[in-house]
């Protein structure tokens, strides 16, 4: 089983509308926001030019069941980005108690950086303005549902919220 299926707006009750796109996107972003913070590339400067990769196909769906390692990390790593660009007003509401601030399509993509919208773009077969337009409407209520406490879940919430 993976991530409830509430958190990413698959029942009428979600915060979250839209589950059939925002599940493998919200899926995608913490996976590659994970890898690249395990790798060290979380910390490349922005504007960092990356090597251009080849043209192809979007990549399959990510996996439905990620490990709550890869969600934890990717949650943090996601929350980190936000913090370095001047957003912790705006993440903190997310994260805290009360009602959530919302987040402009520009200022997701200025936090996530060019590589990572572009990866997401190709991923999901998306444009880098509808990735964008997505996390905006989206990331306030996912982080808020796996932060319910006001903090990071441990490893063992997130194992719990999986299954």
């Amino acid at each position: 089983m993976g991530l409830p299926d509430n958190i990413f707006g698959s029942d009428k009750s979600s915060p979250v509308p839209g589950g059939s796109v925002a599940k493998p996107l919200v899926i995608a972003l913490l996976a590659l926001l994970a890898s690249r913070y395990m790798s060290g590339k979380g910390n490349q400067q922005p504007g960092t030019p990356a090597p251009a990769p080849a043209p192809r196909s979007p990549d399959p769906v990510p996996s439905s069941d990620p490990s709550p390692g890869s969600v934890l990390d990717g949650l943090g790593g996601l929350i980190k980005q936000f913090q370095q660009k001047g957003l912790n007003d705006t993440i903190d509401t997310w994260i805290n108690p009360g009602a959530n601030k919302d987040i402009s399509s520009g200022q997701v993509s200025d936090a996530l950086g060019r590589d990572v919208v572009d990866e997401l773009s190709r991923r999901t077969g998306l444009s880098r303005d509808q990735v964008v337009a997505e996390l905006a409407r989206m990331l306030p209520s996912v982080v808020d549902k796996l932060t319910p406490d006001g903090r990071l879940p441990t490893r063992a919430e997130i194992q719990r919220l999986m299954g």
